[in-house]
């Protein structure tokens, strides 16, 4: 079963920026938050990546305390290799305690927070500038302006929102249009078998505003490769959700009886197609309609390759039902209203088929 390369570029929403199936995520390079690896493991990945390929790496102004975004500046400054490289990095959260214009989205904030970005990856513009996270304060047709002030400057050549609400990017998309500012390109929204929520709205919205996807976390914090287990006190095993377990994180991913049941059926399937979990997993997320890029991470070389392999396979339509109707959405108001019945009922009893386009 054929599946793709990871030099098989798709495009970024409704853009040209052409991007690698798998993006190669950087919160693991730098060792300051208790789990990652060092430079020189960090190194390492990122030339396997390219050699493999890719040409689409992502990190954060607050990655590993801003150590992520130095090791990527260095390694593409000495090797020459920037240009080919589709670079992303973001802002939202704050990096100065005390001061309450270091974090958010503001316009003061998001200004100070590029230009610091441009210096630590030592280059003059980013490819994908992503705000990082709704701030539940800053009004969209401030963020709107920036960004679109930062393209015509020459600092920004696109930008997308990760971690807001639909209706949040769907308002500044329709700003952007009327006014004839720059537009979204990309959502990069959490997605995996055991975290499909954008489903309800965001993947629609993407569809008719014409964004692409990034997912992250696709592999629910490492929950999905299958090395935890269930403990007494939370999960057991080696990986970063223990080590936020242990530290008290407040961010610490929580699994559900639900999970634990979609990771059983998802061990079943990787055996029978002679496949890692984790590879049946990034391939499920690396498929789903509106996805353009899936954002991969590593800590060592041999596990960097495992994931790279999970392009090179298709799943079976029977394995990817089960995987499907194991993770499927529980009915919510109002989407519980939206039944091919209440469509019947709204047309006349006739069946209906077709859509309305995305514009």
């Amino acid at each position: 079963m054929e599946g793709k390369s990871l030099s098989e570029c798709g495009l970024l929403g409704k853009t040209g920026l052409r991007i690698s199936p798998l993006c190669l995520g950087t919160m693991t390079f730098g060792t300051e938050w208790g789990w990652g690896c060092d430079e020189n493991v960090s190194r390492q990945l990122i030339s396997r990546y390219l050699d493999a390929g890719g040409n689409f790496i992502d990190t954060a102004d607050i990655y590993t305390n801003g150590h992520s975004e130095e090791i990527v500046g260095k390694y593409l400054s000495e090797s020459g290799k920037r240009d080919r490289i589709v670079l992303a990095t973001k802002f939202s959260f704050s990096t100065t305690l005390g001061d309450p214009n270091s974090g958010g989205n503001g316009r003061k904030n998001m200004l100070r927070e590029v230009e610091k970005s441009l210096r630590r990856l030592r280059t003059d513009y980013i490819d994908v500038y992503w705000l990082h996270a709704w701030d539940m304060v800053t009004p969209v047709e401030e963020v709107m302006a920036t960004m679109d002030n930062l393209v015509h400057f020459g600092k920004v050549r696109y930008f997308g929102f990760s971690n807001t609400p639909a209706w949040y990017a769907a308002r500044g998309q329709t700003l952007a249009q009327w006014r004839g500012w720059e537009r979204i390109a990309g959502l990069q929204m959490e997605y995996s078998l055991v975290e499909r929520d954008i489903e309800h709205e965001h993947i629609p919205a993407a569809r008719h505003l014409e964004l692409g996807i990034c997912a992250w976390s696709p592999l629910g914090g490492g929950f999905l490769t299958g090395k935890y287990r269930r403990g007494h006190t939370g999960l057991e095993g080696p990986g970063r959700i223990k080590v936020m377990q242990d530290t008290g994180n407040t961010l610490t991913p929580r699994f559900s009886d639900k999970d634990w049941s979609i990771l059983s059926v998802l061990q079943e399937v990787a055996s029978e197609i002679h496949r890692s979990p984790a590879q049946v997993a990034l391939n499920w997320v690396t498929n789903r309609p509106q996805v353009s890029s899936t954002i991969i991470g590593a800590t060592q070389i041999g596990q960097l390759g495992d994931i790279l392999a999970s392009l090179e396979f298709e799943i079976p339509a029977s394995q990817m039902r089960r995987l499907d109707d194991a993770s499927r959405l529980s009915g919510v108001y109002p989407y519980t209203f939206f039944t091919p019945e209440q469509k019947r009922a709204m047309s006349g009893g006739i069946e209906l088929h077709e859509e309305i386009p995305a514009r």
